[in-house]
């Protein structure tokens, strides 16, 4: 999924853990689902940000690019007021656009 064209809330949200663990049936596990997509996409986001920012690079130091370089500030302004990656996996999570699986319980079942 596209992180920017995401409709997770920018803000903190509160939401009902019991009701969100009924898939797995176990908060924890819930959690560690949703904090590993939100690493994936931390990644993901750092990655794209890094890249976008590398075309801006100077390699010598110039006193007058340091201060008037507004692409990159713009840039920087757009991923910042982005949705904390948390937020964008929880919505994916309660969407059920997350693939999971828990080795654990496949063996069990086999």
């Amino acid at each position: 999924m596209d992180y920017r064209k995401s409709n997770a809330p920018v803000n903190t949200v509160t939401r009902d853990m019991m009701r969100l663990s009924e898939d797995t049936g176990n908060v924890y596990e819930t959690v560690m689902i949703i904090a590993k997509r939100a690493n994936q996409l931390s990644v993901e986001m750092k990655q794209d940000l890094e890249k976008k920012l590398q075309e801006f690079a100077s390699y010598n130091d110039n006193l007058e690019e340091v201060f008037e370089n507004r692409e990159q500030i713009e840039i920087s302004r757009y991923y910042e007021k982005l949705p904390k990656s948390t937020l964008i996996a929880t919505q994916e999570y309660e969407e059920g656009k997350v693939y999971y699986r828990n080795p654990a319980k496949d063996k069990n079942n086999f």
